[in-house]
């Protein structure tokens, strides 16, 4: 199964940086950083359609499984990332062809913050944006990051969700 992450974030070696680093180290999966992309606001008109975000849509079509990866800021994703989402909509629209070419593929979250555990009111608009796109979303991943990212247990944090993955059967997406 093929894997795409779309990294959404301010900083390109923070922690979320980091956690999509160590995921790939564990599974093959291509790498889309959002910041690499000139990817407008949502127009009604329609009038930014020539940016990169059609360019972009149109190479994750490719891939069984999607991972959006983003750190949370205030309760809620990445600018970067609801950019992309807001974006979304064009596949809706003046692009039904392509965004049907999305339902049917998996879809999970790896995030990083400062709480203890990922507020579910994060994990929503991911969830809620797949379902209504006909994505399955599978699951999120977080890491708590009071302090610098990596260190021995968020490594082995994630070996651990990698093993529970297995065996819930639904490791396909990881490979």
């Amino acid at each position: 199964m093929t894997t795409a992450i779309i990294l959404g974030t301010s900083r390109d070696n923070g922690n979320t940086s980091k956690l999509v680093k160590l995921y790939m180290k564990y599974n093959h999966s291509d790498l889309f950083n959002l910041n690499d992309y000139v990817i407008s606001t949502y127009d009604y008109a329609h009038l930014n359609k020539n940016d990169d975000f059609l360019v972009l849509a149109k190479s994750l079509k490719q891939y069984d499984h999607i991972v959006f990866a983003s750190p949370i800021y205030w309760y809620s994703m990445s600018a970067q990332m609801k950019v992309f989402f807001d974006r979304l909509s064009d596949l809706l629209t003046i692009e039904k062809p392509l965004g049907r070419a999305f339902k049917g593929k998996t879809c999970s979250l790896l995030s990083t913050g400062v709480d203890k555990e990922i507020p579910e009111c994060f994990i929503a608009p991911f969830q809620l944006t797949a379902n209504y796109l006909g994505l399955e979303f599978i699951d999120a991943f977080y890491c708590s990051c009071s302090e610098e990212f990596i260190n021995q247990e968020h490594n082995d944090n994630l070996l651990s969700y990698l093993g529970d993955s297995v065996d819930n059967n639904i490791d396909a997406y990881f490979n």
